[in-house]
């Protein structure tokens, strides 16, 4: 899948979008961990699917935008992890829930520390919000952008619960 990328400004850092032709391939804040090697992608201004998933992402930073509609491309992850991100695009706005309880919803109730691994790869910063999942007591526990920002993000979708078990 040949990617396009753009990077824009937000009230927590740079973040790279990336694109290909189906739909946004991945979002990225500067400096997180499994940040992808952009070098081979070509940098744009303007592309469909980065400006609407830029778009969305300024609204979600101005509290406008809980939802994010810019249709996803996955162009990488196994089938596993693929199923882990599509599980976490479920959370609601406002909710959180635990590795464990993706793990039971997978039908892989042992498979906890994989789940966690996968949600740190996940490659749709925000948009798939990795950072609504919370550790089994409610702790904030890793996210790739760093925990000062998972809290961040928390805050602006005013969560304040203990995790869905």
């Amino acid at each position: 899948m040949k990617l396009v990328c753009k990077t824009i400004a937000t009230p927590l850092g740079p973040m790279l979008l990336a694109a290909g032709d189906a739909g946004l391939a991945g979002v990225w804040f500067e400096g997180q961990s499994h940040h992808p090697d952009a070098s081979e992608w070509q940098a744009v201004k303007s592309q469909r699917w980065l400006d609407q998933a830029a778009g969305e992402l300024q609204a979600y930073f101005r509290g406008e935008c809980r939802q994010f509609s810019t249709p996803r491309a996955a162009a990488w992850g196994t089938p596993f992890q693929r199923s882990v991100w599509e599980a976490l695009a479920t959370i609601p706005w406002g909710a959180t829930t635990s590795y464990g309880a993706i793990a039971a919803q997978l039908h892989k109730p042992l498979a906890v520390r994989a789940v966690g691994a996968a949600v740190g790869r996940n490659p749709w910063s925000v948009v798939v919000p990795c950072h609504r999942v919370l550790g089994a007591d409610g702790s904030l526990t890793g996210y790739a952008g760093g925990l000062a920002r998972k809290q961040d993000l928390l805050l602006r979708e005013a969560v304040r619960q203990r995790p869905l078990l």
